[in-house]
């Protein structure tokens, strides 16, 4: 019986990231903008000769928009250097390498690792002035893979969920 219960435990992770990898798109980059994504540039020499490109295609903005609608650009009643500051903090909490924050323009680059298997997925911030506030954009790529299984649309959605609080709490 012990057998039987550590064997399906076992297989449950597995069979879970299999049902995942049949009902997402296999896409490896996630943008709240897909028309003008935030680009790399303080990363690129960390991602060596990473499998995949930094370029944001057409296809990839298409299958996102239809997979995660839900990923959008973000709005803050705050000036933009300020949330840059609280983006910063939000961003070393959830345990990123931060690779370079920059004033001009207002940007985060920073490197994530997955827990289970310590995959690096490069991350950027770009925060631009909108009305009297602030807009939040947020791209995260997979430097390997062909499929994240939705880790990169996670990271976005838990990124920007916490930055809403943190920006709520001043």
């Amino acid at each position: 019986m012990l057998a039987l219960v550590l064997g399906a435990a076992s297989a449950g992770p597995p069979l879970y990231l299999y049902e995942q990898a049949k009902r997402l798109p296999p896409i490896h980059d996630i943008s709240t903008d897909t028309v003008n994504p935030p680009r790399f540039t303080a990363v690129l020499p960390l991602r060596g000769s990473s499998a995949n490109s930094t370029e944001y295609s057409a296809a990839v903005a298409a299958e996102q928009e239809r997979a995660y609608p839900d990923i959008v650009p973000a709005t803050f009643d705050v000036p933009p250097r300020q949330e840059l500051q609280t983006a910063e903090r939000v961003a070393r909490a959830m345990g990123w390498q931060i690779v370079a924050v920059e004033s001009d323009p207002l940007r985060i680059e920073a490197t994530a690792t997955t827990l289970l298997f310590g995959f690096k997925d490069d991350v950027v911030v770009r925060i631009t002035p909108q009305g009297g506030g602030s807009r939040v954009d947020v791209r995260s790529l997979s430097r390997v893979g062909v499929s994240d299984i939705g880790a990169n649309a996670a990271r976005v959605r838990t990124f920007l969920a916490k930055l809403k609080a943190a920006s709520t709490r001043g």
